[in-house]
């Protein structure tokens, strides 16, 4: 069994989960995803001997958690639960759809499709969980895209986008190709 099939084998067994889930089954569903995310993001292209895939995967869940860290640091925002302050952005969500986004752009549609689906289903589990509010997962969710975005490039390189920013504060993305 490949770790595609793995993947998605896994969205399908979280999503069963799902259908008849309380709170702490959603909290469950949302850890599991999130990690199992994680953890294939990294061991793909480690298994592939990819380095520069396991450094961009690195990258980019790493930028996306210490931006939803400091970014919590700074807002404040209480959970749904009234367990803390910590509440915006997802950090769950940031780093499934970081994991999600690195997969996608080194392995293709065929990784992203599952990847995505398991990424949501986690963003969806922290709100059930009564851990977030959806401004803080779609906000987590942005996060982990742009940062998957911005640290990872095409296995291929015969396509590229990136961000450019200049000193007069204009930006855009910028798409190249090689042929």
């Amino acid at each position: 069994m490949t770790i595609k099939t793995t993947l998605l084998a896994s969205g399908f067994v979280l999503a069963s989960f799902a259908a008849h889930a309380g709170s702490d089954t959603w909290e469950t569903i949302s850890n599991v995803g999130t990690n199992g995310l994680i953890a294939t993001a990294l061991l793909v292209p480690a298994v592939n001997e990819d380095w520069d895939g396991l450094y961009q995967a690195g990258f980019s869940i790493g930028a996306a958690a210490a931006t939803s860290v400091v970014t919590k640091q700074l807002v404040h925002e209480e959970r749904p639960d009234h367990s803390d302050n910590q509440s915006f952005p997802s950090n769950h969500a940031s780093a499934a759809f970081a994991a999600a986004t690195t997969l996608t752009i080194r392995n293709g549609w065929q990784w992203g499709i599952p990847a995505y689906g398991v990424a949501t289903l986690s963003a969806v589990g922290r709100v059930e969980a009564d851990r977030h509010y959806w401004k803080d997962v779609i906000a987590g969710a942005a996060i982990g895209t742009a940062a998957g975005w911005f640290f990872t490039h095409n296995i291929t390189d015969t396509v590229a986008i990136s961000p450019w920013f200049d000193k007069w504060g204009t930006s855009g993305i910028m798409v190249s190709m090689r042929w």
